[in-house]
């Protein structure tokens, strides 16, 4: 068989956040599976450096074209060349505005769909006009939670036969429990710390966050947010700045990833108290590093945490605040251990498998 891919997600940037993670490591976890089919992947730009090498049976195919990609340079290409993918698989939420051959979707999540206000309006119609047509055209869809299964059966009306669940993973190699005090020192951080990886956004409930943290008992904690600047940021640096907390609340932006393990390895709590979250890929990686996870129960957090999550309220600060207490506790080493074994239920070998068998299942 030969498979057809959009892999642009994972070739945006080598900071790669979100959907940019999740494709890059199904897109990697294919390659090691070395299944008997081929592949083509389809790329605006030439592949970066860290995508797997091409070799016999995995060929990149870089269609060069400035806008609508997915609306006409990709269809285009689809019809005309040869030789010509049995199956086609979008790793993001739009696919090809029309295709000769059985389309799989990739559909992150539909949080854009409950709080629209957190986009610009062009963006939130794009989001939800393409993924609107990218659901009804897809002979198959495949989704990182069984809440977002939910959520598409009850928006766009698809059978639950139609849509395959894949858990995204993580890196053992990487994520791990670390003791590193050199990548403290890089970032001028001092324990003890709570900290917040992610994006800084609305959806992430920063502000939330920061008024619980006022509220914690112990002043000699510090909370340490790192991520890039997303967009509707500004409220966060001002609540900062109006509960004079500059020297508690250290803001590092994007740091490279082979840092986040000793940072996540040494924090007091990883704590992600969002209003929406697809997945939260941070949360398993904080889990691997050895630490207790304080999240909201919303969404699919619980799916992702499990037994081992200490759960919030993501619109109660006092919620909040009881949440990094309690991950301080004397039941801190119960969770700790409680996270280890559930990221054993997780990994991209088992997510790349998923994905491939439900490309198979469409073949003729």
């Amino acid at each position: 068989m030969l498979i057809g891919i959009d892999a642009n997600e994972a070739n945006l940037t080598p900071n790669r956040v979100g959907i940019n993670q999740y494709a890059y490591g199904v897109l990697k976890a294919l390659w090691n599976l070395k299944a008997p089919h081929e592949f083509i992947i389809y790329l605006k730009t030439p592949p970066l450096p860290d995508l797997p090498p091409a070799r016999s049976g995995w060929t990149y195919r870089v269609l060069s074209f400035p806008k609508f990609w997915t609306q006409t340079r990709l269809p285009w290409d689809l019809y005309r060349h040869r030789p010509r993918p049995d199956v086609f698989l979008s790793l993001t939420h739009y696919a090809p505005r029309w295709s000769p051959m059985p389309i799989v979707v990739e559909i992150m999540d539909l949080g854009f769909l409950k709080d629209p206000g957190q986009f610009t309006p062009r963006d939130f119609n794009q989001l939800k006009t393409w993924t609107a047509y990218s659901v009804s055209r897809a002979a198959k869809i495949i989704t990182i939670s069984r809440h977002t299964k939910s959520d598409i059966i009850s928006t766009y009306h698809r059978s639950p036969a139609d849509i395959a669940v894949t858990y995204p993973g993580f890196d053992p190699r990487l994520y791990f429990p670390h003791h590193q005090p050199g990548v403290l020192k890089k970032y001028h951080l001092r324990e003890p710390y709570f900290l917040f990886v992610s994006s800084l956004k609305p959806s992430k409930n920063l502000t939330g966050l920061i008024s619980a943290f006022s509220e914690f008992p112990d002043s000699g904690y510090s909370l340490v947010i790192v991520g890039k600047k997303a967009w509707l940021y500004e409220d966060i640096f001002a609540l900062v700045a109006k509960m004079h907390l500059e020297n508690r609340v250290i803001f590092t932006g994007f740091i490279p990833e082979a840092d986040k393990p000793a940072l996540m390895s040494r924090a007091a709590a990883f704590v992600l108290p969002s209003f929406y979250e697809g997945f939260g890929i941070p949360v398993l990686e904080a889990m691997a590093c050895g630490v207790p996870v304080v999240v909201s129960r919303v969404a699919s957090l619980p799916e992702v945490a499990g037994d081992a999550g200490i759960y919030v309220d993501p619109h109660s600060s006092t919620s909040i605040t009881a949440g990094l207490t309690t991950a301080v506790g004397t039941a801190r080493s119960q969770f700790v251990a409680r996270g280890l074994a559930r990221v054993k239920l997780f990994s991209w070998a088992k997510t790349a498998r998923v994905t491939l068998s439900v490309l198979e299942s469409l073949s003729a």
